[in-house]
């Protein structure tokens, strides 16, 4: 007499497919998924290669037209003149970004990504250290590039700025960081959207518009609270020549990491509590 297989039970069944991600073993295995995500989706390659790119032509552009000091803003003339890429490199970061976790939900990969970790807070931890490294790394030493390069263009003209000087050394390092925190805002509005559009809409609105909101509409003192916007507080940090009621460097810095960290912390709450 023979009998059936017996089908394992649903409980079991569910816990060899999802693989509940509680271990360093398995967590390991999250950033490894995150990272093949990340490297094998084309448009984050390209808006990251277009970032590093652009940030190199600009300081060699910049620094091409300011090679005579007569006439130029006092800005153009700085250490962080060179740098004045990140205008354009922050709203790439911002849609990569967005791009990273939003192209999960338009393409519908964020199911089985969810079934095979359904604690799902790993998810967004995987994805944040994975930008961090991979941005992070690319975007300082796109800053290095850049400056180096604007130096040398610059070299024989006018005089030139080190890395030895630490102010420097703080914007250039700076710029990187600040790219990379408007990157992970970008995120962090991504995971709380969960619309490619619509993120992309916020995180612009937070990067550029409000500032100026803030300018335009409360001009007797709307400098003063513009200048705890992440960006504008961000942005303290990495120039040298700070605006009128900017933050200091270091203050500009820690807020901007509060406002993300806050963001990122929202995107938890909200991935946790919403279905995919």
């Amino acid at each position: 007499m023979t009998t059936a297989p017996q089908t394992p039970p649903l409980a079991a069944t569910r816990r060899e497919v999802s693989g509940p991600v509680d271990g360093s073993v398995r967590l390991r295995g999250v950033l490894a998924s995150e990272w093949l995500k990340f490297r094998s989706l084309r448009s984050t390659v390209l808006v990251l290669a277009t970032a590093v790119a652009g940030m190199v032509v600009f300081g060699a552009i910049i620094a091409y037209n300011t090679r005579n000091p007569v006439g130029q803003d006092p800005e153009d003339l700085v250490a962080s003149g060179p740098l004045q890429g990140f205008y354009l490199g922050q709203l790439l970061m911002g849609a990569l970004g967005v791009l990273v976790v939003s192209g999960e939900y338009s393409s519908g990969m964020i199911r089985a990504t969810m079934a095979a970790v359904p604690t799902r807070v790993p998810v967004l931890l995987a994805k944040l250290v994975v930008f961090v490294v991979v941005v992070g790394t690319c975007m300082i030493l796109a800053s290095i590039a850049a400056f180096l390069v604007a130096q040398q263009v610059l070299s024989g003209h006018r005089p030139t700025d080190t890395l030895s000087d630490p102010t420097t050394l703080r914007v250039v390092i700076g710029t990187g960081l600040y790219l990379t925190l408007v990157g992970l805002l970008g995120s962090a509005i991504a995971w709380i959207v969960r619309s490619t559009p619509g993120a992309l809409v916020a995180t612009f609105a937070v990067v550029l518009v409000l500032p100026i909101l803030f300018e335009l509409l409360l001009p007797s003192w709307g400098d003063y609270i513009g200048a705890y916007l992440p960006t504008v507080a961000g942005q303290s940090f990495s120039t040298v020549l700070a605006q009128p009621h900017a933050l200091s460097p270091w203050v500009g810095l820690g807020v901007m990491v509060a406002w993300t960290a806050a963001a990122t912390i929202t995107a938890g709450f909200v991935l946790v509590r919403s279905d995919a």
